[in-house]
């Protein structure tokens, strides 16, 4: 039986306590549903129109739709497939995180003491922000790519702050 007034050895370090984490995709407004009813309508019109020219004599048309078809449906998966791109942001006390996962799957990670990374961010005044990068020992690097400027700013918020927390230090708290 615990009283909860002992110390125990397993307490988990807390520079390794993750003050923010984002994990940023880019945005896809169809879903694999959404896919397969687009494609499935388009494949009967094409087919209904195709038979209609093909009916008429001019059957060169009817595989001009079908290719339509196979490179609208070639379109859609290489959208689907630049979708598997990522990009994770961890901030804890000690460390920021920027992993990013390329829609190929080749993984880019880099790691910056917070006490010496800032941010800065290309400002265009009718656009807002169009890029933000984290700078530290000469090191440059875009971040956040995949957001609208109304996200990169909200974003770019809770980054500061996460920065700033980080740069405060642990706190203890020994009632918890």
């Amino acid at each position: 039986m615990s009283t909860g007034n002992e110390i125990d050895g397993s307490d988990p370090d807390p520079r390794d306590a993750q003050i923010f984490s984002a994990l940023l995709t880019p945005h896809r407004s169809l879903n694999r549903t959404g896919f397969l009813a687009v494609m499935l309508f388009l494949s009967v019109v094409s087919f209904v129109t195709g038979l209609a020219f093909l009916m008429m004599g001019a059957w060169p048309v009817f595989g001009f739709f079908g290719l339509d078809v196979l490179v609208i449906w070639w379109a859609f998966k290489a959208n689907f497939r630049a979708a598997r791109a990522s990009e994770e942001i961890v901030v804890t006390p000690s460390e920021l995180r920027v992993r990013r996962v390329s829609h190929r799957g080749q993984v880019s990670e880099w790691t910056f003491n917070p006490l010496w990374v800032r941010i800065d961010q290309e400002v265009d005044e009718e656009y807002g922000i169009e890029h933000l990068y984290l700078i530290s020992r000469g090191r440059r690097i875009l971040i956040a790519g995949f957001l609208g400027p109304e996200e990169k700013a909200s974003f770019y918020n809770a980054l500061v702050g996460a920065l700033n927390a980080a740069r405060r230090g642990p706190t203890y708290n020994p009632v918890t």
